[in-house]
């Protein structure tokens, strides 16, 4: 698609050559009826070049591209309304660059905004000089979650402050609804349990959906744009949201197990392969089950979590299954996961996620 997009590009700027020549009389130009005055065929020689720079920018992959569309677009469609007769099916060109345009112009935004949120929860984080963990710090846990310490790798190592990740994997929005690929990046503020995550899915052909899910201060937050520029999803500044985020915190420790040692959250042995923990901010505080192998790997996390935002949204069950492991940084964790909502209607699988790259202990972004 990037390269047809790059051919309708050219196609349009090279049109525009044609109210140049035929200011100009440098060609014998049938197409159009009227009369173009020499200032005015400039115009159209200038717009022709701003679609060609644009060609060039997008296909080089500049952030900034969709600026110069747009000035395109505007100069393009004034000398097409003012050329109606000869000129009006450019049109369809120019909304075509102006979609695409904008579009990038809100992943541009969107980008800027999770880079700035990003930042927030990584700011101020030392790195430097942090506390091993040791067997004594772990004895006062529950058994089995010593034994997931020792299996994880976490002993005699450094106690985790904050990680950066990338994952892949497919996602759908309904139970019967349409397996879709995404790609997403996510931080986490260990000490001061918060999280950034970001994603681009395939939605459908052609276009993409963005979305961001957070927890920052004891306060979640949801945002799904189709095609970079429609809100579909927008929740904040709801309590419902809110436990939803802190549960996923809580779920998402699997892939820094020394966080078992947060003052924020709270252990109690269920048996001998399963512990309740409790993770608590502010006022409020979320619980849900881990269950582990006899070898000491986390194998599902289990929780009652909000089916959404709104007034109506009632507690579900919403289950983690780990398929696999992997070792980042020396700390074994599930890198391969399934999670599902358990309805009333049946099990929704909705998301199956696989960790691409893992980094602990680190304050910049994937940007940098």
């Amino acid at each position: 698609m990037r390269l047809v997009f790059i051919f309708l590009v050219v196609i349009h700027g090279l049109i525009h050559l044609m109210g140049f020549a035929k200011a100009y009389k440098l060609a014998d130009v049938n197409q159009m009826s009227l009369d173009i005055s020499k200032p005015v065929g400039m115009f159209w020689l200038f717009v022709s070049v701003l679609f060609i720079v644009t060609a060039i920018l997008f296909l080089l992959r500049y952030e900034w591209w969709f600026a110069i569309s747009l000035f395109s677009v505007l100069i393009s469609q004034v000398l097409i309304l003012l050329y109606w007769k000869d000129a009006k099916f450019g049109t369809l060109l120019n909304l075509i660059i102006f979609i695409v345009g904008i579009s990038a112009f809100g992943k541009n935004q969107f980008s800027a905004m999770a880079e700035r949120e990003s930042k927030q929860i990584l700011e101020n984080i030392q790195v430097e000089n942090l506390a091993m963990i040791f067997e004594r710090d772990v004895e006062h846990l529950p058994v089995i979650i010593q034994k997931w310490m020792r299996n994880s790798g976490v002993l005699g190592k450094e106690k985790v402050v904050s990680l950066r990740l990338k994952q892949i994997g497919t996602l759908r929005t309904e139970p019967e609804g349409k397996w879709m690929p995404f790609s997403a990046t996510q931080y986490f503020n260990v000490e001061h349990p918060a999280f950034v995550w970001t994603t681009e899915v395939d939605a459908m052909y052609s276009v993409n959906m963005i979305g961001r899910d957070k927890l920052i201060n004891g306060e979640g937050a949801m945002l799904i744009k189709l095609g970079s520029i429609i809100p579909v999803v927008n929740e904040s500044d709801n309590k419902k949201i809110n436990s939803g985020a802190m549960v996923r915190f809580l779920a998402e420790i699997c892939w820094f197990p020394s966080a078992a040692l947060n003052d924020h959250i709270v252990w109690e042995s269920i048996d001998a392969h399963s512990a309740i923990a409790t993770l608590r901010i502010a006022q409020n505080s979320v619980s849900g089950i881990f269950k582990f192998n006899s070898n000491g790997d986390v194998i599902s996390f289990e929780a009652d979590r909000y089916y959404g935002g709104s007034e109506n949204a009632q507690l579900e069950k919403w289950i983690i299954k780990m398929d696999a492991y992997q070792f980042f940084d020396g700390i074994r964790i599930p890198n391969k996961c399934n999670v599902t909502w358990k309805l009333n209607q049946g099990d929704f699988n909705w998301l199956n996620l696989e960790i691409t790259d893992l980094e602990y202990n680190v304050t910049q972004t994937y940007s940098y």
